[in-house]
């Protein structure tokens, strides 16, 4: 491979959903720490967009908007045609990444093991033998925002109720228990501050856990932020417990101690990755739980509650001690 200062332009191709795209981002950790001299232009989903912002060698972000017979390909290609790069990596097995000039490509394709978790592929897809860990940076303006929204010298527990399937949720009965017993006077977070996170569109059942805390210990973080500043946000907390999703995923990127629910999902493609995360999920595989007459994605209730309270208390006293050590 070309040596550090040679590489001085870079097309990095990620995925449009926010999970997908918080665990490709150990790759761009890795271009900067190699590669300090390059430029590099992301292209990603709108929705991915301000999990990007922050990034230090950022040339330019291309949204890609999905179109119908793929045209969304042929805006991005009018978009970088005309440059020519000296590392392509391409997470999506585009059309792009082979028809603009490039000195390396690096392209997601069926050589890679699809069994094994999405941090490891991506890694693959360079030939890393040590993958890197998902990391975010954030603008100033983040940071700010973020700051306001969590209050400094308090402990705060983050919670993300909702998913963008509401199959992939945990009754909310059982979060408002489980908040309940970390932040009692003799729990392991007594008296925390709890914000409480969720996308547009997912806000009634988020509002419902929020509404049970004491209100001078409530964050409301519900359809307030983009992904990147609740990423930010999520940074100033201690803990975060949520459902299998993005903000999971953002959670364990910016290192605090995370906690995904896993039912109808798979944890050893998606669990939350680094050394203070883990999971806990149903008894059943994702193939168990949607085995029954009637089911359809469309129409399904929760398909978590075979997981209760007491497995994730179990789960949180088993790791405490790694969960409270500072990283």
């Amino acid at each position: 491979m070309n040596s550090r200062s040679d590489i001085i332009s870079v097309l990095f191709i990620t995925s449009s959903r926010i999970g997908d795209a918080v665990l490709s981002s150990g790759l761009l950790k890795y271009l900067h720490d190699s590669y300090p001299n390059a430029k590099v232009s992301i292209c990603c989903g709108p929705l991915a967009v301000s999990l990007f912002e922050g990034y230090p060698n950022l040339d330019k972000i291309i949204p890609v908007k999905k179109q119908k017979y793929n045209k969304h390909w042929f805006d991005v290609w009018k978009r970088v045609v005309g440059t020519q790069f000296d590392i392509v990596i391409d997470l999506r097995n585009s059309a792009v990444s082979r028809l603009v000039r490039s000195k390396k490509r690096y392209i997601y394709g069926s050589y890679i093991n699809k069994n094994t978790h999405k941090v490891i592929q991506n890694a693959s897809v360079m030939n890393l033998n040590n993958p890197p860990s998902p990391y975010l940076w954030f603008t100033e303006k983040q940071k700010g925002a973020a700051r306001n929204f969590i209050p400094s010298g308090n402990i705060v527990l983050a919670v993300g109720p909702t998913a963008n399937w509401i199959g992939k949720t945990w009754p909310n009965d059982r979060f408002i228990e489980l908040i309940q017993w970390l932040t009692k006077d003799s729990g392991f977070m007594p008296n925390a501050r709890v914000a409480i996170f969720a996308a547009p569109s997912e806000e009634e059942g988020a509002y419902e856990v929020l509404y049970s805390i004491p209100k001078d210990r409530q964050i409301d973080l519900i359809a307030k932020v983009d992904p990147g500043t609740a990423a930010a946000c999520l940074r100033l907390c201690d803990f975060y417990i949520g459902n299998d999703s993005g903000l999971m995923h953002c959670a364990a990127a910016v290192g605090i101690p995370t906690l995904g629910l896993f039912g109808p999902s798979y944890p050893d493609i998606y669990a939350p990755w680094g050394k203070r995360a883990f999971f806990v999920s149903t008894p059943e595989t994702i193939d168990e739980l949607i085995d029954y007459e009637g089911y359809s994605s469309k129409t399904c209730q929760s398909l978590m509650g075979s997981l209760s309270v007491n497995d994730v208390k179990d789960a949180i006293t088993k790791n405490w001690s790694e969960i409270s050590t500072s990283p």
